[in-house]
C-alpha cells in the first residue's frame, strides 16, 4: 500500500465528475492572493471564489518572498491578474517560531538548515506591512497595481483589512 493510495482513489471520484476542462489559466476575476499554507484555509471559500477565478499562492506565513515576487510577475503579465492581497492569518504557527527555533529543530534530527531562510514572522502587523510595501515598490510590477493586506481569521473566518 502507497503512502498517496488515499489520494489516488479520491481523485478517481473526482476526476470521473470533473467539469472544469473549459476553464483556461487566466485568472477570470483578475485577483491573486498571497496566503498561508496552514490547511485550516480555504482560499476560494473565504471570497466567495470558484476554480478559475484567481491565482492562489501559498507559503508558510503568506510572506512575500523573491518566488512570490517572481509568480507574481508571471500572474500579472501572463495569467489576467491585476490586483494583489495579502492574506496572512491569526494563531499561525510562523508567529510562534523564529528562524533561530526552526535551525535548532532541524539540528536535533541531524539537518543543517543554516543556508535557509524560514521568513518567520514576530510580529504580523509589520510584517504584512513590509510585504505590501515590498509588492507595491516592485519594479517588476505595473505602477498603480491594486495591492491590499486582510489577517484572516481561523477562529471567525472573517477578514480585517490592514491599510498602509
Amino acid at each position: 500500500m502507497s503512502a498517496f493510495d488515499d489520494l489516488l482513489t479520491a481523485n478517481e471520484k473526482f476526476s470521473a465528475a470533473f467539469t472544469d476542462a473549459e476553464l483556461t489559466g487566466k485568472a477570470a476575476r483578475g485577483l491573486a492572493v498571497v496566503t498561508c499554507m496552514d490547511s485550516r484555509i480555504d482560499p476560494l471559500g473565504v471570497f466567495g471564489l470558484k476554480p478559475g477565478d484567481a491565482k492562489i499562492l501559498r507559503n508558510a506565513g503568506a510572506r512575500v518572498t523573491d518566488d512570490v515576487l517572481r509568480t507574481l510577475v508571471l500572474a500579472v503579465y501572463l495569467l489576467g491578474v491585476n490586483r494583489v492581497l495579502v492574506m496572512p492569518h491569526t494563531d499561525c504557527g510562523m508567529s510562534k517560531v523564529t528562524d533561530d527555533d526552526v535551525h535548532g529543530l532541524a539540528a536535533q534530527h541531524g539537518v543543517d538548515t543554516r543556508s535557509l531562510e524560514f521568513h518567520t514572522v514576530p510580529d504580523q502587523d509589520a510584517a504584512l506591512r513590509h510585504d505590501l510595501v515590498r509588492i507595491r515598490t516592485s519594479p517588476f510590477l505595473p505602477e498603480g497595481l491594486p495591492v491590499g493586506g486582510a489577517i484572516y481569521d481561523v477562529r471567525t473566518g472573517k477578514l480585517v483589512p490592514v491599510e498602509l
